[in-house]
């Protein structure tokens, strides 16, 4: 994560430790995205309908710790 947005996240958890960041749109379901959020810290991608089955299974994939075809 950039140094702003790592910024940006302590600070807003640093004020509220219960605050929940995550992104949506297209980002949230491409596979790369996913990993990035995992290590970046984030606790929820948002994607439309047709891309959540992929998203589920990045998602899976990043919390295991393997990559997926167009993970990292």
């Amino acid at each position: 994560m950039c140094p702003k947005g790592a910024d940006v996240r302590q600070r807003g958890r640093g004020a509220r430790p219960d605050l929940k960041l995550g992104i949506c749109g297209e980002h949230g379901g491409d596979p790369a995205s996913i990993a990035f959020c995992h290590r970046a810290g984030l606790d929820y991608v948002s994607c439309s309908p047709y891309r959540v089955p992929i998203a589920r299974l990045a998602a899976a994939q990043a919390a295991i710790g393997t990559a997926g075809p167009d993970g990292d």
